[in-house]
């Protein structure tokens, strides 16, 4: 059974973004040291835009064959005109209003998103499957996430958009393995405690 893996950036405090979700604040972060191991370990969650600006579009994946993202995230690469942000994976997109993929390569959930992660996760493959974001479809998920990765930069935000939009329910993870940069950045992997 492959794992879904809740790869996310975020605040001391635990937000992804600011109230409208802008995250910018964060990419000061990658600097070289975090970039290089962002390229060792997790090459894929790196957008396409972002290898072929770097080099590594090359790079093959490591951990993920499959990208999950909410509307809201993968409208930050609509925006740019880029249809297909993780062009090295599969890409699914949960959206309640996009009726139709712009492109070829990305899959529109719009009902039944838990179903649908489901059967991704019952397929045969080598690769887990990367859920990207936002806090919507994070909330959406939270029983269907196996793993998580969350890389907290040292910034406190105070309010903002939380790691899950959901109800309270208390769900036990173990903890992984812990690693801090240089630059302030600490790296921290659960598995769910079943």
């Amino acid at each position: 059974m492959r794992k879904l893996t809740y790869f996310i950036a975020c605040s001391i405090d635990g937000f992804i973004g600011g109230p409208d979700g802008d995250a910018s604040f964060m990419y000061p972060f990658v600097d070289e040291e975090f970039f290089a191991f962002l390229k060792a370990e997790y090459p894929e969650t790196v957008s396409s835009f972002g290898r072929q600006q770097r080099g590594i579009e090359d790079l093959p994946n490591k951990r993920f064959d499959t990208v999950v993202q909410g509307r809201g995230s993968y409208d930050l690469a609509l925006k740019e005109g880029v249809t297909s942000p993780y062009g090295h994976m599969r890409e699914i997109v949960a959206s309640r209003t996009l009726t139709e993929s712009p492109d070829p390569n990305v899959e529109i959930v719009s009902t039944d998103l838990v179903g649908r992660v489901r059967e991704l996760k019952a397929e045969e493959s080598d690769f887990d499957i990367y859920l990207c974001g936002g806090a919507a479809v994070a909330g959406e998920l939270a029983d269907e996430v196996d793993e998580l990765v969350i890389k907290t930069y040292p910034v406190v935000l105070g309010t903002g958009m939380p790691m899950f939009a959901s109800g309270f329910e208390v769900s036990e993870f173990v903890t992984g393995s812990v690693r801090t940069f240089g630059n302030g950045v600490v790296v921290r992997t659960y598995d769910r405690k079943r």
